[in-house]
């Protein structure tokens, strides 16, 4: 890859890092050179940060591992950042932005807590499970939920591509592979579409399992796999310790 000193900093951008100082990466696989008078600014402040993409062109530095992505900052011109930089400062200083942080701070916990709600109700549908497994369903629901929606998490549950059912299923099938199965285990060969094989197989697995609560056929406790993990991720009520008082 040869550098060009043509950045064409009047266009926005996602960017790759790049192991020479002021340069990046095109998804492309184009070498770009920083244009003079911009600076890095390092993640962190999403406030400042969104200002800055908002406000006019700039490069955004997203590093790739896996299926994960790090943001590594955003190139923008020096002075730009400074100015708002500023203008945001004066504004964190003024009481009603906190007031604002807060009440959208509310109205993200609510909207979270409607969706928490709303998954869980979609999980509880997907089982389906007979209504002499119903106190099983409602707590594989509620700990498939518990794992899958907060944000962050990094989990089917969190993407809007595909319907909350679909999501749910998706969410349900991840969750009973990593707990049901020995997949965390496994060494798979690093052949292409291999793991995507062994997922399958084990999804089988376990919908033939959540197939036998569909319709209400006896479980062994100690050997079904299911009830094992449900045991274990749900703690145990506690009973109240009873103490012996002494006769007056």
């Amino acid at each position: 890859m040869h550098p060009s000193h043509f950045g064409m900093p009047h266009e926005t951008r996602e960017v790759r890092p790049f192991s020479k100082p002021r340069h990046v990466v095109t998804n492309a696989g184009a070498v770009l050179a920083v244009p003079a008078g911009w600076s890095l600014l390092p993640p962190g402040d999403a406030a400042l940060s969104r200002r800055i993409k908002q406000d006019g062109p700039s490069w955004t530095v997203v590093e790739l591992k896996g299926r994960k992505r790090f943001s590594r900052g955003i190139w923008a011109p020096t002075d730009r950042i400074e100015t708002l930089r500023a203008e945001l400062e004066i504004e964190r200083r003024n009481p009603a932005y906190e007031k604002r942080l807060a009440a959208g701070r509310r109205r993200r916990d609510q909207e979270q807590a409607a969706y928490a709600g709303e998954f869980e109700q979609a999980v509880l549908a997907f089982l389906a499970f007979h209504s002499r497994y119903d106190t099983e369903a409602h707590a594989l629901a509620r700990l498939i939920s518990d794992h899958a929606v907060p944000v962050g998490s990094g989990t089917v549950a969190r993407t809007e591509r595909i319907p909350v059912e679909q999501r749910a299923e998706a969410a349900t099938i991840a969750w009973l592979r990593h707990q049901t199965t020995g997949y965390d285990d496994m060494v798979i060969p690093r052949v292409k579409g291999r793991r995507r094989e062994v997922r399958r197989l084990l999804a089988e697995r376990s919908r033939s399992l959540l197939e036998k609560y569909r319709r209400g056929q006896p479980t062994d406790p100690a050997n079904c796999p299911l009830r094992r993990a449900l045991k274990l991720s749900v703690p145990a009520p506690t009973t109240p310790v009873q103490t012996s008082l002494p006769l007056m």
